[in-house]
């Protein structure tokens, strides 16, 4: 075979080598898929102007963590997460004025007491405590719903101001252990329920009647009214249960 034609083939074989050598541009390698997948982002757990939470729990995952009001998944796995007792006060919080603390606070109160009902809801087997948890949900919710409409009316753009300082606030929501509750069961869940919901009721009525003796604004005072009235009915009913079913 002529030197020629050894030539030609050394070419003509080097050439395919380097063609099959590299790499088909339509196809992504998991490496370079995960180069380029976008990475989560960082930063603080904080609360926004009005009572909601900007959230991220890398950095900071128990601050303010159920005064996310707007943006809860209710599922049961979430709230075996959730733990209410670390809750933090807003940075400079019992510097601002007392309405605003009430709104913030008690907004993230009746957050929990939503939670907990909500759990219930699904929970129970007992006829009269799912419609109980079902009105605690909806009367809840409704108050919710006008304390933040109160406090963009008065506050709009004032910074936090979640205080776990006022009276009845931080005891409250010590006593409150999503986990303990969401794997209880039939009438151990019920139980629990009740024993976690009347110290809850109790807080809310402490801080309602504060409100009574420091709130400006009218409508909270009527508001605070409301919930020592209602509060007050559904601790009977729950301190009736608690005896029934220990006889």
């Amino acid at each position: 075979m002529s030197k020629k034609i050894l030539l030609a083939i050394g070419i003509l074989s080097a050439a395919m080598f380097t063609a099959c050598s590299q790499p088909d541009p339509t196809i992504i390698t998991s490496t370079e898929h995960a180069r380029e997948k976008p990475k989560q982002s960082g930063g603080h757990s904080a609360l926004n102007s009005n009572g909601s939470v900007q959230s991220d729990a890398h950095d900071n995952p128990s601050k303010y963590e159920a005064a996310n009001h707007s943006g809860m998944n209710h599922g049961a796995a979430n709230h075996e997460a959730m733990n209410h007792s670390a809750m933090q006060s807003a940075p400079n919080a019992a510097a601002q004025a007392f309405d605003l603390q009430f709104l913030d606070t008690m907004i993230a109160h009746h957050t929990g007491a939503v939670e907990m009902a909500k759990v219930a809801e699904m929970k129970t087997q007992n006829a009269e405590l799912k419609t109980f948890a079902a009105k605690i949900v909806a009367n809840q919710a409704r108050e919710i719903g006008e304390m933040k409409k109160w406090r963009e009316q008065w506050f709009a753009g004032r910074p936090p101001a979640l205080n776990m300082e006022m009276a009845g606030m931080a005891d409250s929501m010590r006593g409150m252990d999503m986990t303990k509750m969401s794997q209880a069961n039939g009438n151990s869940f019920d139980a629990e329920f009740v024993n976690q919901m009347i110290p809850h009721h109790e807080g809310a009525i402490v801080m309602a009647r504060e409100a009574l003796a420091k709130a400006e604004h009218a409508e909270i005072k009527t508001m605070a009214n409301q919930i020592i009235q209602s509060q007050e009915a559904e601790i009977k009913q729950m301190q009736n249960w608690k005896t029934q079913w220990t006889k």
